[in-house]
């Protein structure tokens, strides 16, 4: 694990704790989960200039799981986007740093709420990028729960059909969705064998391990005529003992003591 990724992925960690306490918002389980995802992308994948958020040539970012854009509000906030105390307002009323991701925030492309539009916003993207021959690439995160969509089925379909080989989708698995275990809600299985029938590079990787995260965003890279998919294998509520693979953090806020050992398990 490079120190610049694990460095950003505790920062993520703890401002996302701090910050979901603060508000009394949900969604911290999710956010965590993806934190290590997040950290890597931002220190040693994508292309940005946190100067200049219009940067035309800058790699594209969707987080579509936009429930969870509080990891993603802390790590723009860590990379230099604006500052760790405009991150105050969170949730509150006439905040741009609404409790799903907005685009009014610098460094984010477009506004989430709706599950399942992210991947077909990151296709058209990729489609405009080639068309124009441009080398950004298109980077997008979507939740597990979230592929129950049809229209991210549809935009699969899309992206191989069109052979959007500057396309990575990464799926947050962690194998818990808003009312239950995935496998019991609407079973994803066999989702590498899935996704492998529908012509896209299938990486499967634990998605904690950042060493294994970046060896799969380089192998994307290198990928022709095919856009990659990483499955990325996560922990709802990585990096919180307590809150760990449980299903209660989906959309609980924890109270004082609760923030206080949190943030003790993240800096340990």
């Amino acid at each position: 694990m490079s120190n610049k990724s694990n460095i950003l992925a505790k920062n993520i960690r703890e401002t996302a704790v701090r910050l979901v306490y603060q508000a009394k918002a949900s969604h911290i389980g999710g956010a965590l989960s993806m934190a290590d995802i997040l950290a890597v992308l931002y220190s040693d994948i994508l292309k940005f200039d946190s100067s200049n958020e219009k940067w035309s040539d800058r790699d594209r970012f969707i987080l579509s799981k936009g429930h969870s854009c509080v990891a993603l509000y802390a790590t723009l906030a860590h990379c230099g986007f604006y500052s760790i105390q405009d991150l105050d307002t969170y949730g509150q009323d006439g905040s741009n740093f609404l409790s799903h991701s907005s685009h009014y925030v610098p460094g984010i492309e477009f506004s989430a709420g709706s599950l399942g539009h992210g991947l077909s916003i990151a296709c058209g993207l990729a489609l405009a990028a080639k068309r124009k021959n441009e080398k950004w690439r298109t980077y997008v995160v979507t939740g597990d729960g979230e592929m129950d969509e049809g229209s991210n089925w549809e935009a699969l379909l899309f992206a191989a059909q069109f052979n959007l080989d500057n396309l990575c989708l990464i799926i947050d698995y962690n194998k818990i969705q808003s009312l239950g275990f995935t496998n019991e809600v609407l079973n994803l299985e066999p989702l590498k064998s899935k996704l492998d029938a529908f012509n896209w590079n299938t990486i499967v990787v634990d998605g904690h391990d950042h060493e294994e995260l970046k060896s799969a965003f380089y192998m994307a890279e290198q990928v022709k005529d095919r856009p990659t998919v990483i499955i990325a294998n996560t922990i709802k509520g990585k990096g919180v003992s307590f809150m760990e693979n449980r299903l209660l953090w989906h959309y609980r806020s924890p109270n004082e003591e609760q923030l206080k050992e949190a943030l003790e398990d993240i800096r340990r």
